[in-house]
């Protein structure tokens, strides 16, 4: 079975220390759905239309558990918590076997 990968990438960032309150409830959300964390806002080199911002990546034991984690009770209360202002492209990608 395939891997399910959580992409976020953040184009635009006012005040990281603002997502507080957004990981705090996401974090453990993540993890009750069986994500673990692989890379959040470290070194990035971009290229052609990439972009270096703060990138995120969350990997699940299958896509369907990726997707079900995001639809969840506990993550949907997380994503209130993310602050105006915050740009983020989201993706839920299906890894190869």
């Amino acid at each position: 079975m395939a891997k399910g990968y959580w992409v976020s990438v953040y184009p635009a960032v006012s005040g990281p220390e603002r997502l507080t309150a957004y990981e705090e409830l996401a974090g453990p959300a993540v993890r009750a759905g069986g994500g673990r964390l692989l890379s959040r806002g470290g070194r990035v080199v971009a290229h052609e239309a990439g972009i270096t911002q703060r990138v995120v990546l969350i990997e699940f034991d299958s896509f369907e558990q990726a997707v079900a984690a995001y639809g969840s009770e506990a993550y949907r209360k997380a994503l209130v918590a993310l602050p105006d202002g915050f740009e983020r492209d989201f993706r839920i990608v299906e890894g190869v076997d």
